[in-house]
């Protein structure tokens, strides 16, 4: 046997012995509520630079990523803005089991255009169809996205729901209804305390009281189709202290 054959076999024989996860990092989808953008999108670049992987996310409605899961959208991790869709796909054995965690929490707030001058105290009864004249109460979807939900649930807690409900523009998830106040295509409008954070074309009227509407828990789980060796170690990474910086500075807080 020639001395370049031998060459190229002891070749072959160490690039075989090499693990394949020395030589490819995993890659990592992600089907995460919109309401998580910026902050997730930098616990992705975090967890990227720490382990060498690479996430993708997709951002929409948590509605419409776990129907997109329920009908085999190739998702690793899914984080739901809410208990009720995470449950929808637990329900029918889509999750990974003993994967699913709490993971945040948010705050509920109404919102203007920044340049806005209105003024409004959240209270039983309050004057919110006055302060919007004949414009609009922009919020997400209430039969179907949980920020719609929980703004449904605030405002009829209010007893103010009746009056309001035909002055509602509805969106498909909280982004789209946040996009329109700082356009100031709309006087007013309900999404999460973290997305006004993220708007400076907006300011916060006021907040929901707590008491007006169930807690705002973000659940986090492996999708039980996920073939990524990357998937776990990207939850626990979300679930550990290293994390918790970056969720405190978008302003969500850590689910107890």
């Amino acid at each position: 046997m020639s001395t370049a054959i031998v060459q190229a076999i002891l070749l072959l024989a160490a690039l075989l012995a090499v693990p394949v996860s020395a030589t490819r990092a995993a890659t990592v989808t992600v089907f995460a509520a919109a309401s998580l953008k910026e902050a997730m999108d930098e616990q992705a670049r975090q967890f990227e630079a720490q382990t060498g992987n690479k996430v993708t996310v997709s951002y929409a409605g948590s509605n419409a990523l776990a129907r997109h899961i329920e009908a085999g959208a190739p998702a690793d991790v899914f984080i739901s803005a809410d208990l009720d869709w995470m449950d929808y796909l637990d329900q029918r054995r889509l999750l990974a089991p003993d994967t699913r965690v709490a993971l945040l929490r948010n705050a509920l707030v109404l919102i203007a255009p920044a340049a806005s001058r209105i003024e409004l105290r959240i209270a039983p009864g309050f004057a919110l169809v006055a302060a919007l004249g004949t414009g609009k109460l922009v919020m997400a979807n209430p039969d179907s996205v949980p920020a719609g939900k929980y703004g449904k649930r605030a405002l009829e807690k209010l007893r103010v729901w009746s009056s309001v409900e035909r002055q509602l523009a509805r969106t498909e998830n909280v982004r789209a209804a946040l996009a329109l106040v700082s356009r100031g295509e709309a006087p007013l409008g309900i999404v999460y305390r973290t997305d006004a954070i993220a708007d400076k074309g907006v300011r916060i009227v006021d907040t929901f009281p707590a008491d007006t509407l169930p807690p705002i828990i973000y659940p986090a789980a492996i999708v039980a189709g996920s073939r990524s060796p990357g998937a776990r170690s990207l939850l626990e990474y979300l679930c550990s202290p290293a994390a918790a910086p970056t969720w405190e500075k978008h302003g969500f807080e850590r689910a107890p």
